[in-house]
């Protein structure tokens, strides 16, 4: 089985916070749900009644959204996504969303605000796979 990704390693923070980002900071999320969400790990978030992991993913978002918006942060997009155009042939996103946060500090105190964790178990039992890419704004010329 292809290798997952869930959470970001320590290591992968640390080069985050190295590449000192001045101003905002869009992130890309690539989202590949699960048929049936997982709440193994958090079995006390866990429905009545089994739920699909894109059922899972909107508790996720729904529990997010007042602790992105404390923090400054936004929803800039959120979509379908499928196959790539230009890419691997067999590997596909469910959903694809770009997050907006003012800054990397306002993101970092989001990502560690305890009543915001307290519902991640959510985005975990969605899951299957995902990628997360910190993107920052450039100018044309600047590519």
């Amino acid at each position: 089985m292809d290798e997952t990704y869930l959470m970001p390693t320590q290591e992968a923070g640390r080069k985050f916070v190295m590449r000192q980002i001045q101003g905002s900071v869009v992130m890309l999320n690539l989202l590949r749900f699960r048929d049936i969400a997982d709440y193994s790990g958090t079995p006390e978030l866990a429905p009545t009644e089994p739920i699909s992991g894109k059922q899972a993913y909107q508790r996720y978002v729904e529990h997010t959204l007042p602790f992105l918006s404390k923090s400054g942060g936004e929803i800039l997009f959120m979509g379908a996504g499928g196959h790539f155009l230009i890419g691997p042939a067999n590997e596909y996103w469910d959903a694809v969303l770009l997050i907006k946060q003012n800054n990397v500090n306002s993101f970092l105190a989001f990502e560690s605000d305890v009543e915001y964790m307290k519902g991640i178990g959510h985005r975990t039992a969605a899951l299957a796979d995902s990628r997360l890419l910190p993107i920052v704004e450039t100018k044309q010329n600047e590519i």
